[in-house]
């Protein structure tokens, strides 16, 4: 594995295709990376799966309330419609462009809409640029991402097995 150069800011997201590594970019989106790593840290992304992954485009995951294997609501009919219990962000757009491994916030037609759920961009995606707040880069196991099941919904989806902050990981 490279070496993590800040662990507080990455995350280490083990998935059932295998381990991803992503910086996170508190500079750029705050609360965003606030949140992911508040929801990071009380397991909440755990066993979520997969619920809306396009070829060419990108992988959504994220739904902490419908999309947790095992979790009181899980709902795979529903997964993609559901967030945290916390409340919804503010947005934090930016010019960074959503390119390959870009991970940035998915949510609703309101801008501030967005909650728990995220995608990772297969590919350049510049009509999502200013649109969506981005808080993350892959910066490694991008093929990991790119075997990802496909589908909308996914089939027996893939999913999270456990996501860390890494600089809560024993050394």
């Amino acid at each position: 594995m490279a070496e993590i150069k800040d662990p507080e800011n990455t995350i280490i997201m083990e998935t059932t295709k295998g381990k991803v590594v992503i910086a996170l970019m508190p500079d750029l989106a705050p609360g965003h990376v606030a949140r992911v790593k508040e929801l990071t840290r009380e397991g909440a992304y755990d066993g979520v799966v997969f619920h809306r992954v396009i070829a060419d485009f990108m992988a959504q995951t994220g739904d902490v309330k419908f999309g947790k294997k095992g979790g009181e609501h899980f709902n795979p009919g529903r997964a993609g419609m559901g967030g945290s219990d916390k409340p919804d962000l503010k947005a934090e757009f930016s010019a960074v462009p959503h390119v390959r491994g870009t991970c940035s916030m998915a949510r609703a037609q309101n801008p501030n809409s967005a909650n728990s759920q995220f995608f990772i961009c297969f590919t350049d995606a510049p009509w999502l640029n200013k649109q969506y707040s981005v808080w993350g880069q892959v910066v490694e196991g991008m093929d990991v991402i790119d075997q990802v099941k496909k589908g909308e919904p996914v089939s027996d989806p893939d999913s999270i097995v456990s996501m860390k902050v890494a600089a809560d990981i024993a050394a």
